[in-house]
């Protein structure tokens, strides 16, 4: 049922922009400047984003120069092991992602989630396929409520629609509302976010002995994906993946 009403929401959503398409200018979501296509970006704004090229460290996907072998993790990584087993990331952090990231996140440009999911899709061509569910960082209600969506929740439904993978917008629950993670250093953000998430009771059968791909639209520090991953983990997935749109990318 629940993937049914997804269905017809995202239907209704694309119908929806179909039809402002017609009687609104398109303009570049980062930008504003006219473009042929909604959801897309002017040429100038392309090549500011900074796509993310194999080859990558396994664990926190950020880009090595040069090749080191399948499986070749950063010293970060080995410093610093995240709980989650692979990331990716389709573009580096700068100003022209997080302005695509914002205009989806707080400017209600849902029209740019299709160009996003598809290269977060071709950023993760080599973990998505392994995936049994898909699963998105989830808001708190009350975030939820004010915001009336979860851009994460909708990156992972179109990923999931793309690649043929289920999504479960409810596989992780999150219990507290969090402050914002900006503006806090590491320490402060795992701090911030422990204990902040749960698998319900109702959805342990669906992360028993499977593997999740967890999706969200940045990866900064890590604290909140390693969160959700170990609650994922004690509940008994195998296997976590993350998959974002923009990753800030750690020295070494």
């Amino acid at each position: 049922m629940q993937d049914a009403v997804t269905h017809i929401a995202r239907a209704g959503r694309r119908f929806a922009a179909d039809m402002l398409d017609m009687v609104l200018p398109v303009t570049c979501s980062v930008c504003e400047r006219p473009v042929s296509g909604a959801g897309g970006l002017c040429e100038a704004c392309w090549a500011e984003l900074e796509m993310i090229s194999q080859p990558v460290c396994d664990a926190y996907g950020t880009p090595f120069v040069f090749e080191e072998g399948d499986g070749a993790v950063s010293a970060r990584a080995i410093a610093d092991p995240p709980v989650w087993n692979r990331a990716r990331g389709a573009v580096l952090f700068n100003d022209c992602s997080q302005h695509l990231v914002h205009a989806l996140k707080y400017r209600d440009r849902h029209e740019v989630v299709r160009s996003m999911a598809r290269m977060m899709v071709h950023a993760g061509r080599d973990v998505i396929p392994e995936a049994d569910v898909i699963a998105p960082v989830p808001l708190h209600r009350w975030r939820l409520w004010s915001r009336r969506y979860n851009q994460a929740a909708l990156l992972a439904g179109e990923i999931g629609a793309i690649a043929g993978v289920d999504t479960m917008a409810d596989l992780v629950k999150r219990l507290r509302n969090t402050r914002s993670q900006v503006g806090l250093g590491e320490g402060q953000r795992s701090r911030n976010v422990k204990g902040a998430f749960s698998v319900p009771e109702t959805r342990v059968r669906d992360v028993l002995g499977q593997r999740v791909l967890l999706v969200d639209d940045v990866l900064t520090s890590g604290a909140t994906a390693n969160e959700c991953a170990g609650v994922l983990k004690r509940a008994g997935a195998v296997h976590v993946d993350v998959l974002v749109f923009a990753l800030v990318s750690h020295a070494g």
